[in-house]
């Protein structure tokens, strides 16, 4: 008998860092975990694990409508659907999701991001999907050209994510994509300079119902921990006197493109 050829899915176990460098300095750092999902074998995904399931409940699981634009069809459709509104063809090439999935049916992730490959395996893009803590979301679809282990992009913020964060931003994003380590480090710069460095890595684990028991154990709750975070933070960044600014209306499109930059091997 033929045993089962490996998931390309993964799961990575590292820490969360952000650190403020004006107008006040802040910093924390929390242990975390992140779910690699290949959007081609959620079925297989929710066959082979008994921990981990894809649109139904469980100790794990990962729902469709937990992203892109909220529905409950296959998230990949989504993907393609964006990728070939803004002119990129990943047509038959790979598309993983790096999020965290549900814990016990709660999951907030401030940025899930999509690594879209071509047919060849050559990276194209990677779609940044952001969210806030009043509901909303919004997209950077960032295109990538060439091969390096490295993928830089910068944009513009337009999209108001913290009440302690100036609109008036650009984002500066260095991506080492998932392979035996995943590492992404987002700068955003005003026109004084560098305001706030927030990072995340990870170690790669395959996924297997022991590997999830034991991130259960070791973090448990994680996903809820998370909003329980952001809002003990931001208490202590309004006790040190940060300036707060007022949420504009949210982008009149749900997906901000931006040019191409080089890097990104295949995977």
């Amino acid at each position: 008998m033929t045993s089962a050829q490996p998931l390309r899915s993964a799961l990575y176990v590292g820490s969360v860092m952000h650190r403020r460098l004006s107008p006040r300095r802040h910093r924390l750092r929390y242990r975390a975990f992140w779910a690699l999902f290949d959007l081609d074998e959620m079925r297989e995904v929710d066959a082979r694990l008994s921990l981990l399931s894809h649109n139904r409940f469980n100790l794990f699981s990962f729902h469709d409508a937990d992203h892109g634009d909220g529905k409950s069809e296959p998230l990949r459709d989504y993907v393609d659907r964006t990728l070939e509104t803004h002119g990129i063809d990943c047509r038959g090439g790979r598309i993983a999701l790096l999020c965290m999935p549900r814990i016990l049916g709660y999951v907030f992730n401030p940025l899930s991001i999509y690594f879209c490959h071509r047919a060849d395996g050559s990276l194209a893009a990677l779609l940044y999907e952001v969210r806030n803590t009043f509901g909303e979301m919004h997209s950077y679809l960032l295109p990538v050209t060439g091969e390096a282990p490295l993928v830089h992009q910068r944009c513009a913020k337009e999209f108001y994510v913290s009440p302690f964060l100036d609109m008036d931003m650009t984002y500066d994003f260095r991506v080492a994509p998932p392979g035996e380590r995943v590492s992404v480090v987002v700068a955003a710069d005003d026109k004084r300079g560098a305001v706030l460095v927030a990072s995340l890595a990870g170690e790669r684990r395959a996924p297997s119902d022991r590997a999830l028991a034991a991130i259960f154990i070791s973090l448990p709750l994680m996903t809820l921990k998370v909003m329980a975070a952001i809002h003990w933070e931001a208490l202590k960044i309004w006790w040190k006197g940060m300036r707060l600014y007022p949420r504009p209306p949210a982008p009149r499109h749900a997906v901000t493109a931006g040019p191409a930059t080089r890097g990104g091997g295949t995977q």
